[in-house]
């Protein structure tokens, strides 16, 4: 007749059982359905990882000392990590002191000069243009004398090593008094604030997750849980089939760990779904059916089964709104007479 086996097998049973025996319609309760507002949930494990590492670069040629900082180590911002040394350091600041004094020097013969320049334009032994001269070489000797001043603070600046950002020390790539060179990394920092949630989503629905959702991450330790929402959704499957998404903390500053995991749970749309008991539904075949009990007797419908909750489960297609599913022995009477059809092999 071309209907499924499933439906063969129905067919076969409720012909055998026109006439009932006394309790069947017990054991067999049907129960009406009904449409329920449901929120689409995502749930998936979830882990604290750094956004970015900081790398902590030297920015002369020299000796490190004073670098005790070890691999685990907590630093805060501006925090002293080591200092720079050496001949190569000594002969920078040789070289930019000198710089310095021969800026000053000039300073104040432009100063003596412009001094006498004013005195004399008064008895009318310069001009005013000599004058004028006098006063843009004052303030060029000052300029010269800014730009060595700023040098020698910016020099001094860079021998000592400290932590741009609160954070974990990562590594330690240097040793203490080891000659390093312009931009050596000598240690890489996890910045304290610059930690987010890294989670895997699979299945199909998975593609609806997006920019902007919000959710719950409950850490494996228990501790409340935290709101978070998705700040990247990388758009391309990993191996396994799953998709990455990125999620920060949606308040303030959860104190993560890095490491730290648990689970994360996003909040979708809410859909109007036909909620029925979990019990009612029969898989037969790689297809999900349930018995719609009808006037001519229960016959399987086939459905698409979507989200779960408690001891319900919502179709997503293949039942509406006042249909009355089986939910007492629905399996026994879907595979009623399967005997009947049953072929031993060759």
């Amino acid at each position: 007749m071309g209907f499924p086996q499933p439906q063969l097998r129905a067919v076969q049973y409720l012909v055998n059982t026109s006439t009932p025996a006394a309790g069947e319609i017990h054991l067999n309760r049907a129960l009406t359905v009904q449409q329920e507002m449901v929120t689409n949930r995502f749930t998936a494990y979830a882990q604290v990882e750094p956004v970015a590492t900081l790398p902590i670069r030297v920015a002369q040629t020299g000796i490190v000392t004073g670098l005790k900082i070890l691999p685990g180590a907590t630093v805060e911002t501006g925090q002293k990590l080591a200092e720079l040394t050496g001949p190569e350091i000594e002969s920078a600041l040789a070289q930019i002191e000198a710089a310095e004094r021969g800026a000053q020097t000039n300073l104040w013969v432009a100063q003596k000069t412009l001094a006498i320049a004013r005195e004399q334009f008064t008895t009318r032994l310069v001009t005013r243009q000599m004058v004028l001269q006098a006063e843009a070489a004052v303030a060029q000797a000052q300029a010269a004398c800014d730009t060595a001043q700023a040098q020698r603070r910016a020099l001094q600046t860079t021998l000592t090593i400290t932590a741009p950002v609160a954070g974990n020390v990562l590594a330690v790539t240097a040793a203490d008094g080891q000659r390093v060179s312009a931009g050596e990394t000598i240690l890489t920092l996890q910045p304290r604030d610059r930690q987010w949630l890294k989670a895997v989503f699979y299945g199909a629905d998975a593609a609806a997750i997006h920019v902007g959702m919000t959710g719950e991450f409950s850490s494996a330790g228990g501790n409340k849980p935290i709101p978070v929402k998705v700040v990247a959704v990388f758009g391309a499957l990993n191996p396994d089939g799953g998709e990455a998404v990125g999620l920060a903390a949606a308040g303030p500053s959860p104190g993560w760990l890095n490491g730290e995991f648990g689970s994360v749970t996003l909040q979708g749309a809410v859909r109007s779904l036909i909620a029925v008991p979990t019990r009612a539904l029969i898989l037969d075949q790689g297809c999900w059916w349930v018995l719609v009990r009808t006037p001519q007797g229960d016959r399987p419908q086939p459905v698409t089964p979507g989200p779960s909750r408690g001891w319900q489960t919502f179709i997503e297609s293949g039942l509406k709104p006042g249909d009355q599913v089986v939910v007492e022995n629905a399996y026994l009477e879907f595979h009623r007479g399967i005997s009947q059809n049953y072929q031993p092999p060759d």
